[in-house]
């Protein structure tokens, strides 16, 4: 028993520290090398961090530009998915409701032209981006609220679009925190 038990012992004691002491303080300082080092990117507005690059945020009034919805309310604390199935009744009634409000906020848009994700929440609900689609189909609501021209807000958005990684790895997004704070400082 003594010529398992020692070497265990030992094999866990080295183990604990370079799994539980060395590897955290080798990735906490790769991680100061990254943006935000490793602290997350801050978004700056007036002076003041109004939020995380990579954390969404809810946006409900028409002067702004909304994000996908959350069904953990943007709580990064309890990141995660509603779990229901896409046939799940008590899911389409949610969907439907958000259909509903997205129209009476925005009724030139019909409903075969809603983009999927400003009615349906992402798995860690927390999505900060947009598809282009879904920041241009809110261009119409927000030019009315703020009395600016259609084309500005158009020209706003395309100079939000983060192109895909490399120009062909994932999709092209808008990050709906950084856009409401450009619209925010258009004159």
């Amino acid at each position: 028993m003594k010529r398992y038990l020692l070497p265990s012992i030992k094999l866990t004691l080295i183990l604990v520290v370079l799994l539980g002491g060395l590897y955290p303080l080798l990735l906490a300082g790769i991680a100061k090398l990254a943006p935000g080092k490793g602290d997350g990117v801050t978004v700056m507005h007036n002076g003041k961090v109004v939020g995380y690059e990579q954390i969404g945020q809810k946006f409900t009034e028409d002067k702004y530009f909304w994000s996908r919805p959350s069904a953990v309310d943007y709580n990064a604390a309890g990141s995660g998915g509603s779990n229901k199935s896409a046939d799940n009744a008590d899911y389409l009634k949610i969907v439907q409701a958000r259909i509903d409000t997205f129209l009476a906020h925005n009724p030139d848009v019909k409903k075969s032209e809603i983009p999927a994700e400003l009615v349906t929440a992402s798995a860690s609900g927390l999505d900060p981006q947009l598809s282009p689609a879904g920041a241009y189909i809110q261009v119409a609501r927000i030019a009315k609220v703020r009395n600016i021209s259609a084309d500005k807000l158009n020209q706003l958005v395309a100079a939000n679009i983060k192109s895909p990684v490399l120009g062909m790895f994932g999709p092209a997004t808008v990050n709906v925190l950084k856009l409401n704070v450009a619209l925010d400082e258009m004159k």
